[in-house]
């Protein structure tokens, strides 16, 4: 089967499943359980926290007196952990259920955000967003899942539902922290704390128990899975696309040196972007043109945005930081159609492989685009930054036959499965 085949049929199913749930019943989406609206909502608080530090980054770095580098670490703990946790989320969910699982999550994020708005050094604000990221990923893992077993309208509204909750917090998470932040660095934690605790007693209060899986997942599952060619080839590819887009949302803040409250305006421009290309814009041009061309070339594009970015002047990097929303949101949908159809495994083992090694690039990258900066000079972490996107694209290109392998069948065996897992950020 052809890439424009493979990815023609993969667009035209999102797209029609999309349709139908803005349509199904005369309201489709909107016409949802409380329990639906209480996880969706939990959810979009969740992925806020992902963002929340890009306005204050510099803020906290001058109220600790610390490095840049030092402070990237906030993402690195987070996303580490994060990676890690990948291979417990489906062990204890699938033991505990899901909501317990979410609440779980919730009250780790609501303790750590909170101590984190107390933290006196870069060590112990690094640690508590460590201690966040485990309950972010336990929530995050399992609510889609949970979305989808509560969900009115199909799994086609819910995946949207959850979509529209991914791209909601992505753009108000910078607008959370710049509001907040504009008064005191501190606050974006105390903020999230009280939210997810809200968060916590709609779930409480509106959320039964879903049914447990029939078969219990090991640890080791989701690393067996990643044993399929053309899983393993996803995640090799979404493992270099990671590394520049968390150089984006975690250096850039630093190359553009705003107050709180432009910074902000800048990664939620960013946000909406974000959101509109992998809700609406991603699925129409995966059914035009096929999934594999439409990433390979919003790969290439990523990598000549971040190019300009880096080299432009200040005006430039502005308008090149909040374009690259368009290819992220775009890269987003298409790797987590991939990584979810792509392979034989259940679709929460496979989330879970794929997830446990694209995490680690968000890890490294925070990390090492400082120091890039501190060893070389300014360009040099975007000059990398827009190596790896290409290395993504190399793979998606060698690696074809293995992405397009079995993508039919595979997709119509996936359809049948309730218990959908993924975290699409």
């Amino acid at each position: 089967m052809s890439s424009s085949t493979g990815g023609a049929a993969t667009g035209s199913a999102a797209e029609t499943g999309r349709t139908d749930a803005f349509d199904a019943g005369g309201g489709g989406i909107l016409r949802q359980p409380k329990a639906v609206w209480a996880t969706a909502g939990a959810s979009v608080v969740a992925f806020m926290g992902i963002g929340l530090v890009d306005p204050i980054l510099p803020s906290i770095a001058k109220g600790l007196n610390a490095t840049p580098s030092q402070v990237s670490l906030l993402f690195t703990s987070y996303f580490l952990i994060t990676a890690v946790a990948m291979l417990v989320t489906g062990f204890v969910s699938s033991r505990i259920g899901g909501r317990k699982t979410l609440l779980l999550g919730l009250a780790f994020v609501v303790v750590f955000a909170g101590l984190a708005g107390t933290s006196n050094s870069v060590d112990q604000l690094v640690g508590f967003r460590a201690g966040w990221g485990l309950g972010n990923a336990l929530f995050v893992s399992t609510a889609l899942a949970v979305i989808v077993g509560a969900a009115a309208g199909g799994s086609a509204a819910a995946i949207l539902l959850y979509e529209s909750a991914l791209g909601l917090g992505m753009a108000c998470g910078p607008l959370l922290g710049a509001l907040l932040g504009n008064a005191s660095w501190r606050y974006p934690f105390f903020g999230t704390a009280f939210l997810m605790a809200v968060g916590f007693l709609c779930i409480t209060a509106f959320l039964k128990e879903q049914p447990k899986p029939a078969r219990k997942t090991s640890l080791l599952d989701p690393i067996k899975a990643l044993g399929h060619g053309g899983l393993a080839s996803a995640a090799a590819s979404a493992f270099f696309y990671n590394y520049t887009f968390f150089t984006v949302l975690a250096f850039t803040p630093f190359v553009l040196n705003m107050t709180p409250y432009k910074s902000g305006a800048v990664f939620f421009a960013w946000g909406v972007l974000l959101a509109i290309s992998s809700v609406l814009v991603a699925p129409r041009m995966q059914e035009r043109f096929g999934s594999l061309k439409v990433l390979g070339g919003s790969l290439v594009l990523l990598a000549a945005d971040v190019l300009v970015l880096g080299y432009g002047d200040h005006s430039t990097a502005v308008v090149c930081t909040i374009l690259s929303g368009v290819f992220i949101g775009v890269n987003n949908t298409v790797y987590t159609e991939l990584a979810l159809g792509v392979s034989d495994a259940p679709r929460p083992v496979a989330s879970a492989g794929y997830n446990f090694v694209r995490w680690f690039a968000a890890a490294a990258a925070p990390y090492l685009a400082p120091k890039l900066a501190e060893w070389s000079d300014i360009h040099m972490p975007f000059v990398v930054a827009a190596f790896t996107a290409l290395a993504g694209a190399v793979v998606v290109a060698v690696r074809r036959k293995a992405l397009n392998g079995e993508a039919e069948e595979l997709r119509a065996r996936h359809a049948t499965e309730d218990g959908v897992s993924a975290f699409a950020g």
